[in-house]
């Protein structure tokens, strides 16, 4: 079946280049290159200095596969596999899943987690977040009622991109639980997990305590690094690293020199890094919180648990699709709407994550003014 346009990637292709603030980017302020190497070690700098711009290793550097298992207290370096973070998840859907198959995806969530499964011909039943007063909850009812005997793989992201949500830990257990006693398969997009609210609030990675989990990470979020277009996918079963490898040979084969040992120094600093990028976004909620108290005749605002991102709710009179694209055209303001996400109603996405947030507000306070 023939994949899909990827609404998201075509309309930030469309302004991101070309509009000056980007209220709806969901990664964190990047780190310049002199910024990234003042951070690294002597061993560390030495890699930089002598790097050959060779092939390197299909399943990634070992030093830097080292360092990825670190944040994970029951994955070895061999179970970790480097590549681009999109290449991860066409990766795994293709090795994973067959046509007929049935797959749960949470939704809204990242096109890729869903799509890919629906070109391969899989059967795709959304597990929706329901927006609340007092936030977003997911009904566990409906996730066991969609369950059939032909479901292989159920696919989450915590914390979620674009709402911002985490669930509890009993909730998550309960998940986790559910998945186990029907032999499913979980693919565990974890791209925001460090960026929580509070440290108390994180999950462990599905690949640590499930033994048919697979996790999905990287740089361009939480280490605010999306140009080193590195990630990884770690799991306990290595029969799947075999497979992922064997698939890669057909997509990037192996990863960038200069952009691995970046990552080792990236690594290596992670503590102070995403401590630099929970400033900014403890920040940005803190204007956000004064700017949506203030429209709050237009706007239902909910804090975000995790993650970079939020998904504030639309009141106005004109649509979300309007209302974004207004701001876009006349205060050079671009603004994600739900429709993006193939989410009914009227949210609207804004990353939280940017230096220039607040000046980005100041344009939308001017529209909404107006």
């Amino acid at each position: 079946m023939p994949i899909n346009p990827f609404k998201l990637e075509r309309y930030f292709a469309k302004y991101e280049f070309n509009t000056k603030y980007m209220l709806s980017s969901s990664d964190c302020e990047s780190l310049g290159m002199a910024e990234l190497l003042q951070m690294a070690s002597p061993a560390s700098l030495e890699l930089w200095e002598s790097l050959k711009l060779g092939y390197t290793e299909a399943p990634g550097h070992p030093l830097l596969r080292a360092e990825v298992a670190k944040l994970y207290p029951n994955i070895s370096p061999e179970n970790v596999l480097i590549a681009v973070p999109e290449e991860a998840i066409f990766i795994a859907m293709q090795t994973l899943l067959a046509p007929g198959d049935h797959v749960i995806v949470l939704t809204p969530s990242y096109q890729s987690l869903s799509e890919i499964a629906r070109s391969i011909d899989c059967q795709v039943t959304p597990w929706q977040l329901e927006p609340t007063l007092s936030g977003w909850e997911l009904d566990l009812g409906q996730l066991e009622r969609s369950l059939t005997d032909q479901t292989r793989l159920l696919v989450f992201n915590f914390p979620n991109n674009p709402t911002g949500y985490i669930p509890s830990r009993q909730d998550f257990d309960a998940i986790i639980g559910l998945a186990r006693k029907h032999n499913l398969t979980i693919f565990s997009d974890e791209m925001y997990r460090l960026l929580e609210s509070d440290s108390a609030l994180r999950l462990p990675s599905v690949a640590d305590i499930y033994e048919k989990g697979i996790a999905l990470s990287g740089l361009s979020k939480s280490f605010a690094l999306p140009g080193l277009r590195l990630g990884w996918l770690t799991t306990q079963d290595y029969g799947l690293i075999e497979r992922w490898l064997a698939f890669k040979d057909y997509l990037t084969i192996c990863n960038s020199a200069p952009a691995e040992i970046l990552g080792i120094i990236a690594l290596q600093n992670a503590d102070q890094i995403v401590q630099r990028n929970l400033e900014i976004i403890r920040e940005n909620i803190t204007s956000a919180e004064q700017f949506f108290k203030k429209h709050q005749d237009k706007v239902v605002w909910n804090s975000p648990r995790a993650g970079s991102i939020a998904f504030p709710k639309w009141l106005g009179t004109e649509s979300v699709e309007q209302f974004c694209q207004n701001v876009l055209e006349e205060q050079g303001v671009m603004i994600v709407p739900a429709n993006l996400f193939d989410f009914p109603g009227s949210h609207f996405r804004i990353g939280l994550g940017r230096k220039n947030f607040s000046e980005a507000l100041e344009h939308v306070d001017e529209y909404l003014g107006q």
